[in-house]
This record gives C-alpha cells, sequence and structure tokens, in this order.
C-alpha cells in the first residue's frame, strides 16, 4: 500500500513538475515571439517608408551638368536615401511598356521631362519634413515641380502609431497573464508540499531554511522552460531567415542575443518571485487552515 502511495505521490510530482516547465515554456516562447516582433515592426515601418518615392522634374533647360551637380546634392543630403535618375526616354519607354503603343508616335514630340526618383530616409518620412525637404528642392530655380503621395504619408504614419500603441497594450496584457499563469503552476506546486512545509516549521526550521530549496527547484524548473523557450526561439528565427531572407531577422544579431537573454531572466525571475511569495502563504498559515 505504502508503495502504490509512494508510486502516486511521485507521479503527482511530476506532473506537478511539467506543468510548471511547461507553463514557463508556453509564456516565455510567446513573449519572445512579440519581443521580435515588436523589435522588427520598427524596422518592417521604416522599409515601408523608404519605399514612397518623391519624384523631382525638371525643366528643359536644365543641362546635364546641372541634372549631375543635384545629384551630387543628394549624395550629401541627410534625408535622401537613394536616389534614381530617369531621364524622359526612359520615362517615356516605361510608358510605352505600359500602354502599349507608342503615345510619341500621336504627338510627335516627347512631353515627358527628366526626373529624380528619391526615396527618402524612413526617419524624414513625415508630413512636417517632406514639407521642408520640399521646400529646399523647390529652391533650385531649375525644378519644374515634385509629386509625391502625400496621403500616403499620412495614412502610413497615423496606422503605424495606432499599431505601436496596440502592440504595447497587448505587450503588457500578456506580460500580465504569463506571471499569472506561471505564478499559478507555481503554488499549485507548493501546494502538494504544504504539509511538508508546516512540518518543518513546526520542528524549527526558519522560513528562510524552508524556502530556500523550493526557490531553488523553481529556479531550475524555470531555467528548463526558459532553455526549451529559447530554442523554440532559434528554430522559428532560423525558418524565417531561410524561408523570408528579405525580412532581414537576424540582421541586428545583437538585439536578437538581448530578446533571448531577457527571455532566459525573466524565466528565473518570475519563478523566483512566485515561489517566494507562495511559501510564504503557507509559513504563514496556521495549522488548520491547511486543509
Amino acid at each position: 500500500m505504502a508503495s502504490s502511495f509512494d508510486k502516486f505521490q511521485k507521479r503527482r510530482l511530476i506532473s506537478s513538475y511539467f506543468s510548471v516547465v511547461l507553463s514557463v515554456f508556453l509564456v516565455l516562447f510567446l513573449l519572445g515571439i512579440l519581443g521580435f516582433f515588436i523589435i522588427n515592426s520598427k524596422k518592417l515601418a521604416d522599409d515601408f517608408k523608404e519605399k514612397i518615392a518623391m519624384t523631382v522634374f525638371f525643366k528643359n533647360e536644365a543641362n546635364d551638368s546641372i541634372l549631375k551637380a543635384f545629384k551630387v546634392e543628394l549624395k550629401t543630403a541627410p534625408f535622401a536615401k537613394s536616389s534614381v535618375y530617369v531621364s524622359k526616354e526612359s520615362a517615356a519607354k516605361q510608358h510605352t511598356d505600359i500602354i502599349g503603343e507608342d503615345f510619341m508616335t500621336f504627338l510627335g514630340t516627347n512631353p515627358l521631362q527628366n526626373s529624380y526618383d528619391i526615396n527618402l530616409k524612413a526617419d524624414y518620412v513625415e508630413k512636417d519634413s517632406i514639407a521642408k525637404i520640399e521646400s529646399r528642392l523647390r529652391k533650385n530655380t531649375m525644378v519644374s515641380d515634385i509629386v509625391y503621395d502625400k496621403q500616403l504619408v499620412n495614412l502610413v504614419n497615423d496606422n503605424i502609431k495606432k499599431v505601436s500603441m496596440w502592440i504595447l497594450i497587448i505587450s503588457g496584457f500578456l506580460t500580465v497573464i504569463a506571471v499569472l499563469l506561471i505564478n499559478s503552476s507555481l503554488r499549485l506546486s507548493i501546494y502538494s508540499n504544504r504539509f511538508i512545509i508546516k512540518t518543518m516549521q513546526m520542528v524549527g526550521a526558519t522560513k528562510a531554511f524552508i524556502r530556500k530549496p523550493f526557490v531553488m527547484r523553481s529556479i531550475k524548473l524555470g531555467m528548463l522552460g526558459a532553455g526549451l523557450a529559447i530554442l523554440a526561439l532559434i528554430g522559428v528565427l532560423a525558418y524565417l531567415q531561410v524561408n523570408f531572407p528579405s525580412l532581414g531577422i537576424l540582421d541586428d544579431k545583437v538585439l536578437v542575443v538581448l530578446v533571448l537573454l531577457a527571455v532566459f531572466a525573466i524565466g528565473i525571475l518570475i519563478t523566483w518571485i512566485s515561489t517566494y511569495f507562495a511559501t510564504q502563504r503557507f509559513l504563514n498559515l496556521r495549522t488548520d487552515d491547511l486543509y
């Protein structure tokens, strides 16, 4: 009978440990995914912003030296990420390819203008910044017109702010859930040992002495869960890097390492704090309250 009871207790203990490790693993894995999403969301937003082109058209009087001088100016300009010169002949060919027929045969001349397509750096794709850049470029007397999608710029910036706000709210919500889930699993684990805790206390053991093995065990379980979460995160990152290299998910290796270290640290911190307060609760209970 005693042997069966011992086996039952052992199975229940293993089940309790498994529950803690699984809770830590799942919660930290989700937090890690969210952390990488937050890091890369700015990069994705910046990449999208930098694809919005500003086209600067030049008057027909602008000769090659003026166009080359403008190119040199763009290379030293802090707002320009890249620029492409589009001659009016190239523009005409592009229009012909799109329309499917040569419009110049009807007009007799090429009405298009030489231009530069400028991709701005993400920090400058703001309403006020673009307005200042436009004003600066228009000071060039050879510039005929400047065209860019103003509505798209405003829409992108407004949506990025909204998405960022919701990401912060969801991050805070998931963090609270993470703490509650891990805390609940650890409390159940310690609850099964409440009589042992009280017995040790009754024979004169100090609270710190009683608490220490439970805290150390929980930290080990937290490290195990965090380690599994880190391995799973590395697997996800490797999959994304191989199948979606354009995302550049591993470009900033320092941030990747920091997120993984943060996941490991959170696993230890949450299990330590949860175990400390859970054991403290049972240490402060009267014997009658244990039943």
